[in-house]
């Protein structure tokens, strides 16, 4: 099924399969849980309140409707589309960086959203009600965006390596703000160390269209820059003879991967691995060529998030900080994929 570096269908192919693959899991995912509901009834229910078709619901649980539509199916999709984007901006910044061991939290995205987040529920910021801490961990994420891009910046220009070590610098810094804060905290330390942990649990479709809106529109401009950022990948001469303003390119690549980091971050707090672990993973099946790898890793990133995300909300007897189990799971796999080389054999 498969060639050396790609799968052997051409890439609409293998995209409407990734898509079919998405919907069949969020299908089988709505219908697990503590009240079991077929996917023929979850498909229903579903059609019915798209169309308004009050007659597909004969014959269902009066309590069903309400199960999918407002308490799994915001939490599902949510999941899916913090899968996407944080798979996006792990392809960016490995694109970008020439670092197999980037991902989204390099620049220390994760700390700055991190901080915002403790800040917000330290001072029990509460004038935005269940939104006050999500839009403090997305300030506190954009701002160490742009610290990152002063400290790294030298003459107009920004070099990989000293983003990476801007983001280290920075995010140690913030390390220890968080540090600070939950010794402070007193009571409310176990608040703080839960969101740090991540979780989708009581997500709302305000939550599902926000962060869809900054994702997609990260997406499709990451994809417009596709073959550009193939071009970087050759280097800086090879691209600027090629006309490719590689200044422009990679601070807008960078902003805009940065920028879905810290929406994704501000929804399901600290969900680490995921964006290191699959770019690696769709570059072994289709290739380094980004136009087909970042729709590959968007729609196997929400797959694979919302599956681990099943797990600990219907599999586990108790719930489990998803953040914790994407690190139990992606840990070892990114060990053993590191140690076999199959990651600087499939870069490029």
């Amino acid at each position: 099924m498969f060639k050396k570096h790609g799968f052997g269908a051409s890439p609409g192919l293998q995209t409407l399969f990734l898509i079919v693959l998405l919907v069949v899991v969020i299908v089988l995912s709505t219908g697990m849980g503590y009240i079991k509901i077929s996917p023929t009834q979850v498909i229903e229910v579903v059609f019915a309140r798209i169309t308004g078709i009050s007659n597909l619901l004969k014959g269902i649980d009066s309590i069903f409707p309400y199960v999918i539509m407002d308490v799994r199916l915001p939490r599902i999709l949510t999941s899916a589309i913090v899968g996407a984007g944080l798979s996006i901006a792990g392809v960016i910044f490995q694109g970008i960086l020439l670092n197999p061991l980037a991902d989204p939290y390099t620049l220390g995205i994760s700390a700055g959203a991190a901080f915002g987040a403790s800040i917000a529920l330290v001072l029990d910021m509460t004038f935005l009600g269940i939104y006050s801490v999500p839009l403090f961990a997305f300030l506190g994420a954009v701002a160490t965006l742009f610290a990152v891009m002063f400290l790294s910046s030298s003459d107009g220009q920004t070099s990989s390596n000293n983003l990476i070590l801007s983001g280290i610098i920075v995010a140690a810094i913030l390390s220890a703000g968080i540090s600070f804060i939950k010794y402070v905290a007193d009571e409310q330390v176990s608040i703080i160390i839960f969101w740090l942990m991540g979780s989708f649990g009581s997500k709302t479709w305000t939550d599902v269209f926000l962060t869809f809106l900054f994702v997609s529109t990260g997406f499709l401009i990451c994809l417009f820059f596709s073959r550009d950022l193939n071009i970087i990948s050759l280097g800086d001469r090879s691209a600027n003879s090629l006309g490719i303003e590689t200044s422009r390119v990679r601070v807008t690549l960078l902003v805009t991967a940065s920028l879905i980091t810290a929406v994704c971050v501000s929804v399901s707090g600290i969900v680490g691995f995921v964006g290191l672990i699959i770019p690696h993973l769709m570059r072994f099946f289709v290739g380094p060529d980004n136009n087909r790898l970042i729709p590959a890793s968007a729609l196997v990133g929400a797959t694979l998030l919302l599956c681990a995300d099943t797990i600990t909300r219907a599999v586990l007897p108790t719930e489990v900080p998803i953040g914790v189990l994407t690190a139990l799971i992606g840990g070892p796999f990114f060990c053993y994929i590191f140690k076999k080389r199959r990651i600087l054999k499939s870069y490029g």
